[in-house]
């Protein structure tokens, strides 16, 4: 039988903690997100990691894409998709190195912590995931919506699909009282 308080020996106790190196912050662009990626600088300080942040900006409805395609034509839509998903990344990118370049600049040491930012196209929780595989992620950091229950019942929460499906710790920050 394990009894976790005979010992008193710190030195054993920390080497059992985990040690996160790399955190990735998945952010919607939501005040709450904002609220997560405080959290994360907190772990990042307190593990001397490193901070990733990921966006992911969801696939266009397949509703809205024949219609699309029905009225422009089947080429058009693609060359405009190909377009415009570039160009809307590097948006999103530019706004949250703004964003995280904004929040650390009083604090220098955490700006080093920064290691940057991910943006992909795609269903939000398999990119989540597949982003914290390749990064070899310690641990992923991610807000809520706050939604009601009948919006949670029927849609679910990605936070709640992320925690769920997921082979790391997720640390997931509610909206603020």
């Amino acid at each position: 039988m394990l009894n976790w308080c005979q010992d008193d020996s710190s030195s054993r106790r920390s080497a059992m903690l985990p040690k996160y190196k790399t955190i990735l912050v998945a952010t919607d662009l939501t005040p709450n997100s904002e609220n997560a990626f405080k959290h994360a600088v907190m772990l990042a300080r307190e593990h001397g990691a490193e901070i990733h942040l990921l966006h992911v900006i969801p696939e266009v409805d397949a509703t809205f894409k024949t219609y699309v395609s029905a009225v422009m034509g089947e080429g058009k839509l693609g060359e405009f998709e190909k377009a415009h998903e570039e160009e809307a990344r590097e948006e999103v990118r530019r706004k949250i190195d703004q964003f995280a370049q904004t929040e650390l600049q009083d604090h220098p040491e955490d700006l080093k912590r920064f290691a940057g930012t991910t943006v992909v196209h795609g269903h939000p929780v398999p990119a989540i995931l597949k982003v914290a595989d390749e990064l070899d992620a310690d641990v992923i950091v991610m807000g809520t919506h706050g939604k009601g229950p009948i919006e949670y019942t029927f849609l679910g929460s990605t936070a709640e699909k992320v925690l769920r499906k997921s082979k790391r710790p997720v640390f997931v920050v509610p909206l603020p009282a």
